[in-house]
């Protein structure tokens, strides 16, 4: 259920991973969230989209 897709480089600005959208703090803290907590990072990810700008590769 991660939204990893092995692309792992953080956007200095805005701290989200240019792949999966997700902070450093989410990423490491995956495995060990309850289901509902993952929904939640699921359910905002499409938000997210906006704040990593294009050229740094951003999903």
């Amino acid at each position: 259920m991660s939204p990893c897709i092995k692309v792992c480089r953080v956007d200095r600005d805005s701290g989200l991973c240019v792949a999966c959208l997700r902070t450093l703090g989410e990423i490491s803290d995956w495995w060990g969230m309850r289901d509902d907590q993952k929904r939640a990072v699921l359910a905002d990810l499409p938000n997210r989209r906006g704040r990593v700008p294009p050229s740094s590769g951003g999903a």
